[in-house]
């Protein structure tokens, strides 16, 4: 099954177009004509399955003949994590997490990091690319990038963690995880969180953990920590 989005459709939508790009690929790519059937997600839990009307290369339209919903898993994943040096490496993260099943990701910028600015239409579409790929139909929500200090300050539901480095009193991720809970994971730039970020953490009630014996990068940390939820879950 290939699986497409479009966000403008609802549960009471019963015509839509694609868009030309869209559209040209379904019609010139994948050589689809009137009657086939596409699946198509808002990316809210969703599946659609629409019958073609208009083959059209510029506009293709289609018809919604069925509808159900996916249900969602038991948990609430949010990861806060901080963009990477090389970008490709924080994109890897995304994919790889949408796979895998995340609900809402936080860029945080903090003291240590080398990248500041990120390009959110960019992830916003890695996400998409992923979500279809997994054949799930619920898109990551991804936030705004935030200073550190500014999104310690935010109101948190459920269990709060956070992954460092140093040599302090560290809990095991996989011991603290419950399942059917609302979690909130912190991950540091490659120089790590700062000192003054990791006190700042603890007053704000999260609790500092490792996620194993060995050192890992950004992205491998935040990939560890989404696997681990996701199996205490299973």
């Amino acid at each position: 099954m290939q699986l497409f989005y479009n966000p403008d459709i609802t549960e009471n939508t019963t015509q839509f177009s694609f868009e030309k790009e869209e559209s040209k690929h379904i019609v010139k790519v994948l050589r689809k004509s009137v009657g086939d059937t596409l699946h198509i997600t808002n990316g809210n839990g969703w599946l659609f399955n629409a019958e073609i009307t208009i083959p059209n290369i510029n506009k293709c339209v289609a018809n919604i003949i069925s509808k159900s919903k996916q249900q969602k898993h038991d948990y609430h994943l949010h990861l806060a994590v901080a963009p990477t040096k090389m970008n490709d490496r924080y994109e890897w993260f995304l994919e790889k997490a949408t796979e895998i099943g995340i609900d809402s990701i936080t860029p945080i910028i903090c003291d240590h990091s080398e990248r500041k600015v990120i390009k959110p239409e960019r992830y916003e579409k890695i996400l998409q690319s992923a979500m279809k790929q997994s054949l799930s139909c619920f898109l990551p929500k991804l936030n705004d990038a935030i200073s550190f200090k500014d999104f310690i300050k935010q109101d948190f539901e459920g269990d709060l963690f956070i992954a460092h480095c140093e040599e302090t009193d560290r809990k095991s991720l996989k011991q603290q995880l419950k399942p059917n809970q609302n979690i909130t994971i912190l991950i540091g730039p490659e120089g790590d969180f700062s000192t003054k970020e990791i006190e700042w953490a603890l007053k704000n009630k999260f609790i500092p953990v490792t996620l194993g014996e060995t050192r890992l990068r950004t992205e491998t940390a935040a990939i560890v920590a989404c696997h681990s939820v996701a199996f205490i879950n299973e």
